[in-house]
């Protein structure tokens, strides 16, 4: 499953094990061999794991992450779709530069903020790169 080429479990410690419960909702929910972010959420809140947990058994399996909810990699033909906000409220710049930790914003914190603005996760990711602000750590341990 996935491209052996890319390697994605050495991206983990050696004594890391796979959960054979999440390999094996990941065995059944991958018809294309490919994990999208939606689905890798949706397995972490059914197992009652962490987000985390999921990405790391899928990269264990060397399966693919795809189509991230905050629009920044996992999509073709440009991996990315998110595109810079022509603008950004100030509420919103404002709860941005609150949740920053070493000057990016966690993936979890971008979440929160849509949240908590009521808007989508795509809206804090366009106002994240009109702002000149990463988005990292990934939830699932893309990046």
């Amino acid at each position: 499953m996935g491209s052996s080429t890319k390697h994605y479990g050495n991206k983990h410690p050696g004594e890391r094990q796979p959960n054979p419960e999440i390999q094996k909702a990941l065995t059944e929910r991958l018809p294309k061999g490919e994990l999208p972010c939606a689905v890798a959420f949706d397995i972490a809140a059914h197992l009652n794991v962490s987000p985390g947990d999921v990405g790391v058994n899928a990269d264990l399996m060397e399966i693919p992450l795809v189509k991230c909810q905050l629009g920044l990699f996992g999509y073709q033909p440009e991996k990315r779709i998110v595109k810079p906000a022509d603008t950004v409220s100030e509420t919103l710049k404002a709860a941005i530069e609150k949740g920053l930790e070493n000057d990016r914003l966690p993936c979890a914190s971008a979440w929160g903020v849509a949240k908590e603005l009521g808007v989508r996760k795509m809206e804090v990711s366009a106002a994240c790169e009109a702002l000149g602000i990463k988005i990292g750590p990934c939830q699932l341990g893309a990046f």
